[in-house]
């Protein structure tokens, strides 16, 4: 755990205001679906911050943040990555191309999403549903 939160303003500085507008639009996305714990931590080697989904001990997801840069993962063990194999067709190439590029380790499909701009979300939706149904009304 992180012992201090950045703020929006700290958020801007580090990854820029028009990342940081997709980092909210994505972030408001997941949470008028999901209702998670919200778990800020240090990003690691690579990342400054780590921003992770999680309930019940389970990740849904994790956004990162560093300069100029954020990343969007989502792990996806077996069964669900047979599930993302059903709606390849539905997904962006752009999306199939970075899903069939990422390292599959015991645990499961590592997926880096570096998002840019919207045209994703709705493909991150979609890949969030497979890893877990909505839980907010």
């Amino acid at each position: 755990m992180l012992e201090k939160v950045p703020t929006n303003e700290e958020m801007i500085i580090l990854i820029g205001k028009p990342l940081f507008d997709i980092w909210t639009k994505l972030t408001d996305l997941i949470e008028s679906k999901y209702d998670m714990e919200r778990l800020w931590n240090n990003g690691g080697k690579k990342w400054t911050y780590e921003y992770k989904y999680r309930r019940g001990g389970k990740s849904l997801c994790a956004l990162y943040a560093k300069e100029n840069v954020f990343g969007f993962m989502i792990i996806f063990g077996k069964a669900e990555r047979e599930k993302v194999e059903a709606i390849r067709g539905d997904l962006s190439p752009e999306t199939q191309r970075i899903y069939d590029e990422a390292t599959t380790y015991h645990d499961g499909k590592w997926v880096m999403f570096e998002l840019t701009d919207t045209s994703l979300l709705s493909d991150m939706e979609k890949l969030l549903m497979i890893k877990r149904k909505p839980n907010k009304k």
